[in-house]
């Protein structure tokens, strides 16, 4: 009976192993990080077809803003993002952690999408989130 058990869990060391592994490529995929397009700028793909009809009809135009407005926001956004992602907060809406370091200069088209990202989820989801101004933090 001794050696079924222990060739049992001789047998199962190499899954756990595996499944181990598994998990910390899990952790390396869930991660969005910036990427430079082919032009040199920074650029951030957001992959939900809704999103590019709430860029164009319902957020406030790009004009709007200014680059040192929206990396204080993000700097918070991010934080609060990755702070429900790795407490397991709103799991149906936040599947990934955020890559974003506030001494990059990324530029303002891309620090505008980020931000709109984090109000698109508040339209779409009703993810209430801290670090939003008043007017893009309603639902429209």
């Amino acid at each position: 009976m001794k050696n079924i058990v222990f060739l049992l869990l001789v047998a199962l060391l190499p899954f756990n192993c595996l499944a181990q592994a598994d998990s910390k490529n899990d952790k390396e995929k869930s991660e969005m990080k910036p990427s430079k397009n082919e032009d040199g700028e920074w650029d951030l793909t957001v992959i939900d077809t809704q999103f590019d009809y709430f860029l164009n009809a319902v957020a406030k135009p790009i004009s709007q803003y200014s680059e040192s407005y929206l990396k204080s926001r993000n700097t918070l956004l991010v934080s609060e993002w990755n702070s429900y992602y790795s407490s397991g907060r709103y799991r149906n809406v936040i599947e990934s952690s955020i890559d974003y370091d506030p001494k990059e200069k990324y530029g303002l088209k891309f620090e505008y999408k980020l931000y709109q990202v984090f109000a698109y989820v508040n339209w779409k989801y009703g993810l209430r989130m801290n670090g939003l101004s008043g007017s893009d933090a309603t639902r429209y």
